[in-house]
């Protein structure tokens, strides 16, 4: 069992963190105040090629594994948990499902600009009254002349006002349940796609949400994913790599809480000394160095499961599940550490802690990553 990074991922972590450092973080506090689109970053990213990281080379892709792309995540949301999404959302939810269920004509058109990041994506499964129980979503597709006519909404749309192509889900069987979803690939520009207005949020402002309207929005036949009734397979089989994503992002905010709070600790004077010399103050960072080491390895193995083309659904369940309250505890205890200055917008932890907790939320609850685990056990 090898625990060291290959000289190659050394050198990915590396790039991620100096661009993550000098460019990143210096406007994520202005822009997270404005709820400003980082689109300066999308680009740059773009050029460093993590807006398709696990992409084959041959759709424009890094070609790179499942270890380089969590590291990246992390390296990214350390400084940004915002840019670190959008980065996670185009690979994860967006980029896999075309690569591994669209046709090449699909993929030649759609995944080729999106690895290369000339566009953006977002993923459209959630509806206003259907979150954890997906199979409930009431948007329809159906075929007529050649055509899908999608109707419907979807909720908490990630790069939604932003993102030039959806992959959205749809029953085109409303009476088969969860067999009846299919999956299509939607233009912002196809006749009967509206965009809501952007949703105000608690953290991760910088990254755009918004609701997706679809009144006879006319979708190519071609543009389906897999064949009719697959959707919900395809769709559970791209949450579990999302999940890695948002575990790696929890990671980013987790780790960036604990420096911070070691920082503060030793220039922060109480009683005549630096309070990290206090045994109160050494035992929350030892907490938060702990669970952080652990939420990695959690992550790191089912990237790894994930590479070696083996199931990993329970294992990107267990580092969601573990990395995200690791990022709300560790975010918390930062903010304790800073006492009353935790609380001001001059320091970073409070904005850690208001990322952190959507980590427990999208992409599957704490409590629906916790019934996967439990049945695992139990089956």
């Amino acid at each position: 069992m090898d625990f060291q990074l290959t000289e190659e991922q050394k050198l990915i972590q590396q790039t991620a963190r100096e661009f993550a450092r000098n460019e990143v973080a210096k406007d994520a506090a202005e822009r997270d105040q404005k709820e400003e689109f980082p689109a300066h970053h999308v680009r740059t990213m773009a050029e460093l090629g993590f807006m398709g990281m696990t992409v084959a080379p041959e759709y424009g892709g890094s070609g790179l594994d499942s270890i380089s792309y969590v590291i990246v995540i992390e390296e990214l949301s350390k400084a940004d948990a915002s840019v670190g999404v959008i980065c996670s959302v185009n690979n994860s939810l967006v980029c896999f499902g075309i690569e591994h269920y669209g046709s090449d004509a699909t993929k030649q058109k759609y995944l080729v600009p999106l690895a290369k990041g000339e566009k953006l994506g977002a993923f459209c499964l959630s509806e206003p009254g259907s979150g954890s129980d997906a199979s409930s979503m009431t948007t329809t597709a159906v075929l007529k002349d050649g055509n899908y006519l999608l109707n419907g909404t979807k909720n908490w749309i990630t790069n939604g006002k932003n993102a030039d192509t959806y992959v959205i889900t749809a029953h085109t069987d409303p009476t088969g349940g969860h067999r009846g979803i299919s999956v299509f690939v939607v233009e912002k520009s196809f006749p009967g796609f509206f965009i809501g207005n952007k949703e105000k949020k608690l953290g991760i402002r910088s990254s755009d949400t918004v609701t997706i309207n679809l009144d006879d929005c006319v979708v190519p036949r071609e543009n389906r994913l897999g064949k009719e009734g697959e959707g919900f397979k395809i769709a559970m089989q791209t949450l579990d790599g999302g999940r890695i994503g948002i575990a790696a992002q929890a990671l980013g905010i987790a780790q960036a809480s604990l420096e911070a709070a070691v920082e503060y600790a030793k220039e922060r004077v109480q009683f005549g000394k630096p309070i990290a010399s206090f045994q109160a103050i050494q035992f929350k960072l030892a907490d938060m160095e702990t669970r952080i080491n652990a939420a990695r390895l959690l992550t790191y193995q089912a990237a790894w499961r994930k590479d070696q083309g083996v199931n990993f659904t329970t294992e990107a369940a267990k580092a969601k599940v573990f990395a995200s309250e690791t990022a709300v505890y560790a975010s918390t205890e930062a903010v304790q550490i800073f006492g009353a200055n935790g609380y001001l917008k001059d320091y970073p932890v409070e904005k850690y802690m208001r990322d952190s907790k959507i980590t427990e939320i999208y992409e599957g609850t704490s409590e629906i990553q916790r019934i996967v685990i439990g049945r695992s056990l139990v089956k």
